[in-house]
């Protein structure tokens, strides 16, 4: 049930504001050679529309201009090693970070390719419209959600967050994003604001003026003696109870208390601030964040790839990487943070020019991406994995993103296989793929 469908008396006996604005449902075995999982954080810094693999990491300098492209390369500390001109930043930190070329999946489609990476499974509805968003509650949980289901907190803090927003086209809401058949008492805690924004405030997480965590309390008493016991909001009220009890996950979005230096080194972007959100929610000890980094369409480059590119996508990215990167390592936190940053797919290897339009891009391509992979016992400064002559496809053994969720899973300590209950109480492996061990062994 929706946090505005709680009853009338639920608001006012805990303090009403405190739960508005706050979309709560939203309030075994390891891998050979990977480390030990243990209080672990992960960030998926989500390129929502799919990245061109060869115009960021996985350039190819020699080939014809219609596949490579309008872009230079630069040299990275890996030697023989070139990201594209618009990653410098990126490049002289890649002894942090594993870069995978051969990403690979079978489905250019942006629905069943983003739920594949938001929940390591096949989307069990394959659907293309807004048909009804109701047949999202079949979808597999994201991480987050699986987390929440498979062993459940009861600090305050939540399993999930993903911000700034969710990732929604008109009337649908895409696939992957919240719990799923799990239900929504799993859904992650949802932001939606732009934390670049002088106007970001979370106070929905703190208790109103004049209400201490003790009065706040015995409100909850009462209430629990007033209701009945078959309350279907009581878990919603419960959890976001446990939230405003507790100062962690308020105290990590008051994001204007950061030194402004700090927040100038990841940029004034909305990239920029949210990844600097999401280094304060590991803090906070959050454990699975999921960072979208523009909106549906923002990676989608059938038109003016190169433009949209130089001139916002890589540069903020860039800059934004580079100040998360930099923190993870000085404050101590890379080795319980592991961070991921891909599409669900990436772009056709030719230039294309889409009918009625003037300037060139290119299209969906699944057969072949990268993805970086850093933290949490990830090797840094290699790269597994080679794409062909054109980036066209894998010429080594490939990765799916159903091992990048084992992989994700793997960092919060549950097993791949690990069981969970739908909402008619059938037992359903959360994942299928394999924990990628190349990551945490050098080659």
């Amino acid at each position: 049930m929706p946090v505005n469908t709680l009853n009338r008396r639920a608001f006012l006996q805990l303090g009403g504001s405190a739960y508005l604005g706050t979309t709560l449902p939203q309030l075994g075995r390891l891998a050979q050679g990977a480390p030990k999982p243990g209080n672990q954080s992960v960030i998926l810094v989500l390129l929502t529309g799919g990245c061109s693999q060869l115009d960021s990491f996985d350039p190819k300098p020699d080939a014809p201009a219609e596949i490579r492209g309008e872009f230079g390369t630069i040299a990275t500390k890996l030697p023989g090693v070139r990201l594209s001109e618009h990653l410098p930043l990126l490049a002289g930190r890649m002894q942090h970070w594993a870069l995978v070329r051969s990403m690979s999946h079978e489905h250019n489609g942006h629905l069943p390719a983003t739920h594949r990476i938001l929940t390591g499974s096949p989307m069990p509805l394959e659907r293309g419209s807004d048909l009804d968003n109701i047949l999202s509650r079949r979808d597999f949980p994201c991480y987050g959600a699986g987390l929440a289901a498979a062993r459940p907190r009861h600090d305050g803090v939540p399993s999930g967050v993903t911000l700034p927003h969710a990732l929604i086209e008109g009337p649908l809401t895409w696939p992957g994003q919240h719990g799923g058949f799990l239900g929504p008492r799993h859904d992650p805690l949802l932001v939606t604001q732009d934390p670049n924004s002088p106007a970001f405030r979370m106070d929905t997480l703190a208790l109103a003026e004049g209400t201490s965590a003790e009065r706040l309390g015995g409100r909850k008493n009462l209430l629990d003696a007033l209701d009945s016991a078959a309350n279907p909001a009581k878990v919603h009220q419960d959890a976001a109870l446990r939230m405003l009890t507790s100062d962690r996950v308020a105290n990590a979005f008051r994001i204007q208390n950061e030194p402004e230096r700090n927040r100038d080194r990841y940029g004034r972007t909305a990239f920029g601030q949210t990844l600097l959100l999401a280094r304060r929610l590991v803090q906070a000890g959050v454990p699975m964040i999921q960072a979208n980094m523009g909106i549906v369409q923002s990676w989608d480059t059938h038109v003016d790839n190169w433009g949209r590119m130089k001139n916002r996508l890589l540069p903020e990215l860039d800059r934004a990487l580079a100040g998360l990167m930099d923190d993870l390592v000085a404050e101590g936190l890379i080795d319980n943070t592991l961070v991921v940053v891909t599409g669900e797919f990436g772009r056709t290897p030719k230039v294309s020019t889409l009918p009625g339009e003037k300037i060139p891009g290119r299209d969906h391509w699944a057969a072949v991406y990268s993805a970086l992979f850093a933290g949490a016992g990830v090797k840094g400064g290699q790269v597994i994995g080679k794409s062909d002559s054109k980036a066209a496809y894998p010429v080594t053994p490939s990765f799916t993103p159903y091992d990048v969720g084992a992989t994700v899973y793997h960092a919060l300590g549950l097993a791949p296989d690990t069981e969970v209950a739908d909402s008619q109480n059938r037992p359903i492996f959360l994942n299928r793929g394999q924990v990628m061990n190349p990551l945490y062994s050098l080659a």
